[in-house]
């Protein structure tokens, strides 16, 4: 019986993958039904849990197809997300914004600025010259020997003890100067004018900073301009390779025009590829004037002209504006200013100065009738001799004005240069946009009858090509000489003294 059970076990599991159920006699039962049926039973029993199982297993599996199926779509709209996240994280910076931000957050206008409160401390103390110097003391006393004096009389010899040993002193002063002939004045409005001076400097900084903001800010706008063409030739050489296949299937054209606008389009993929790169760098360039992470991203908006401003400047006009308003030119006439009151102070020194001084002491002392006593003093001071320093320093003073007043003039005719070159950098690129601006509907239409002639089979690829060629170098013309003339305009507001930051506010 068991050997035949055995046997029956090995047999199912042979034919349980045929899913059929052979006729099994019974080892002891045979011939018999009863033993056939129970064979029978038992042999569909265990098909049966073997069918369950594989059942259950393909459940399984189709389950775990379905889990992995929404896990992936799970984690793709995830991805979407973050991508969307980050593009929109990406701030849209405006040039006034940007200007705003670039002015306030300067490393070089918080120096500049912690440089005039230090010159106002200057002038601080100058001023504390004119005004009365009080002084208080205490002080004790202890001799080794009780003061005494010696008296001869026709008594004889008294010894008279005129203080003690041990004593306390108070006293309080006030000394006011009178009169200096102007130095100590001198001193404070030239420390004052130098504070101007100062906020003229930070004027100057801040002033700067704005104009290379404007020019990086104007570098990333060509850029992405130039980003842009570069795309558009790679889609204008995509498009004609597409259609060269095309024609090279049907046997239109030969092997070499497909090699050709390969190699073409080759080129153009390293151009965008370097306009990119260009532009992820006036990028970086934007970011460290804000002091932001050099690989934020950054949007930006562009900007209008500013053509109604500049276009008829006269240049002698301009030099008289620009001597008037540049803060470099402002900046030296404060400090010939500030050398004249030196010099005047300095010259003060040569005649004399009159104070006058009150003072208050006390004085513990039992042996003196009066303990307390007031004073007043009125007197003049005079120098009448210290090597000849002071002449030194009056002349070295007079040399130090002649010094900035050749440096003025020299300053002025850089300046006038500056607003020359940039008058001119403006006209010219305002010519060159004229120009370009005709010629990119003159490239767009010569591209569209070279590929209409190369489609019809007249014209030759190269044909094509040259013209994708002549409309991507008439677009970056265009656009360098737009970005070119919006430059020279921002260069030439700051060279005649305008404030960067309310221009483009």
């Amino acid at each position: 019986m068991v050997k035949g059970l055995i046997h029956l076990a090995k047999d199912l599991r042979k034919r349980s993958k045929e899913d059929t159920l052979p006729l099994i006699p019974s080892p002891q039962g045979r011939g018999t039904n009863n033993g056939r049926y129970s064979l029978r039973r038992l042999g569909s029993n265990y098909l049966n849990n073997i069918r369950k199982k594989r059942s259950k297993s393909e459940g399984d599996y189709k389950m775990k197809k379905q889990n992995v199926f929404f896990s992936v779509v799970f984690l793709v709209f995830i991805l979407f997300i973050l991508i969307n996240e980050r593009s929109a994280s990406a701030d849209v910076i405006t040039l006034s914004e940007g200007l705003k931000l670039a002015t306030d957050n300067s490393r070089l206008v918080k120096i500049s600025q912690t440089e005039e409160l230090m010159s106002g401390d200057d002038s601080m103390i100058a001023m504390a010259k004119m005004l009365p110097n009080i002084n208080a003391s205490m002080s004790k006393t202890s001799l080794k020997y009780q003061p005494t004096a010696v008296m001869t009389t026709d008594l004889g010899t008294l010894k008279v003890a005129v203080s003690e040993r041990d004593f306390y002193t108070y006293s309080l002063s006030v000394q006011q100067t009178l009169f200096d002939f102007w130095g100590n004045y001198s001193k404070y409005k030239a420390s004052k004018i130098l504070i101007d001076a100062k906020k003229l400097d930070t004027r100057r900084i801040k002033n700067l900073v704005a104009i290379d903001f404007v020019l990086i800010y104007l570098d990333l706008l060509e850029s992405e301009k130039m980003l842009l063409v570069a795309e558009k030739e790679v889609e204008r050489l995509e498009s004609h390779l597409n259609k060269a296949k095309i024609m090279h299937e049907e046997g239109v054209i030969t092997k070499d025009d497909l090699l050709q606008a390969e190699v073409k389009i080759s080129d153009g993929r390293q151009r965008l590829l370097t306009a990119r790169n260009i532009r992820a760098l006036n990028a970086s360039r934007l970011n460290n004037s804000l002091l932001r992470p050099l690989r934020s991203e950054v949007q930006t908006v562009d900007i209008d002209g500013l053509s109604s401003e500049t276009s008829g400047l006269d240049i002698e006009k301009a030099w008289e504006i620009a001597e008037k308003e540049r803060a470099e030119v402002l900046i030296v006439d404060e400090t010939l200013k500030s050398l004249n009151l030196e010099k005047k102070a300095k010259v003060s020194e040569f005649f004399p100065k009159f104070f006058l001084r009150g003072g208050y002491d006390y004085t513990e002392n039992r042996f003196q009738l009066y303990e307390e006593n007031w004073s007043i003093m009125f007197g003049i001071n005079i120098n009448l001799f210290n090597g000849g320093s002071t002449r030194a320093e009056v002349s070295k003073i007079k040399h130090q004005s002649e010094k900035l007043i050749e440096q003025r003039n020299k300053l002025v005719d850089d300046v006038k240069l500056e607003v020359e070159k940039y008058i001119l950098n403006s006209q010219s690129a305002a010519e060159r946009l004229k120009v370009t601006s005709g010629a990119i509907n003159q490239a767009e239409e010569s591209l569209r009858i070279n590929r209409l002639r190369y489609e019809e089979g007249v014209g030759i690829a190269t044909d094509v090509m040259d013209a994708v060629t002549l409309l991507t170098v008439a677009e970056s013309n265009y656009y360098r000489s737009l970005y070119d003339l919006r430059k020279a305009e921002a260069a030439v507001l700051y060279s005649i003294g305008k404030e960067i930051s309310e221009v483009y506010k």
